[in-house]
């Protein structure tokens, strides 16, 4: 009876013992499986923000190659008009505004007063002023055309603004850039007495405060009272290209590093 008893003893020790010890495997199992769950977890983000980050690149060199094409193409357009010689106002068919874009440009025009504005945050050799910006009416034109005459610099007190004297007439001798524009943030042209200071080009805008066909292009003046400082070329073709490798270079960069970090991530 006694042995029997130790059998059974022994029995439901050996029991309870691999109760015990098959729950401890289970809590090591389980332990295995979250300490390898956040590094699963981790490698698809890193794999995630290689892949987002490096199109991103890649888009902004793309975008970098895009422009230095049409650049390359616009000044050998300009080129091309250079040698064909300048246009009047009467010769300008607004119908095909992509073929005028640099095109040189003279002949008489007069200013359609009293509208003068002074385009805000113009800088040049690191003072900050205006470019004034006047309608004319010139000679065959069937609309108003909006003349850049060149840069005054500012008050140093920003309540004052200069007060440039304009010509009631004058000849054109320009170069014409066609769908002006530029960011623009809060009220565009300041109320009161002319000239008005105005924060971008908005050609709509300034056709409805003068009530008038206005052309959406600005011819930039070369004989001018005020300093002409227009660059038709700021940056060439070939710094476009540069970023564009630049661009490629980095996405190169960070898609091998990203590569790397998904395979140190791997358990």
């Amino acid at each position: 009876m006694k042995q029997l008893a130790d059998d059974e003893q022994q029995h439901e020790y050996q029991n309870d013992l691999d109760q015990h010890l098959g729950i401890l495997l289970d809590m090591r199992d389980s332990a295995a499986r979250d300490k390898r769950r956040p590094w699963h977890h981790r490698r698809w983000f890193v794999l995630l923000f290689t892949l987002v980050v490096t199109a991103g690149l890649c888009k902004l060199a793309f975008w970098q190659w895009q422009r230095a094409m049409e650049k390359t193409a616009w000044l050998a357009q300009m080129a091309k008009m250079q040698q064909a010689g300048p246009r009047t106002l009467a010769q300008i068919d607004w119908q095909h505004p992509e073929s005028l874009d640099g095109q040189p440009l003279q002949g008489k025009a007069e200013w359609v007063s009293p509208y003068v504005w002074l385009l805000d945050n113009q800088i040049v050799n690191g003072e900050v002023g205006y470019d004034v910006l006047i309608p004319v009416r010139a000679e065959g034109g069937s609309s108003l055309l909006l003349v850049n005459l060149g840069w005054v610099p500012a008050p140093s007190d920003r309540s004052q603004l200069p007060n440039p004297a304009i010509p009631a007439a004058m000849t054109l001798e320009g170069v014409l850039r066609m769908a002006p524009g530029g960011f623009l943030l809060g009220q565009n042209i300041e109320p009161g007495p002319y000239p008005n200071r105005l924060q971008s080009i908005r050609v709509e805008t300034l056709r409805q405060a003068i009530g008038a066909p206005l052309a959406d292009a600005v011819l930039y003046q070369r004989r001018t009272l005020f300093l002409y400082h227009y660059q038709h070329n700021v940056m060439p073709p070939e710094k476009h290209r540069a970023y564009g490798v630049q661009w490629l270079g980095l996405a190169l960069v960070v898609l091998s590093g990203g590569v790397i970090l998904t395979r140190r991530c791997s358990p």
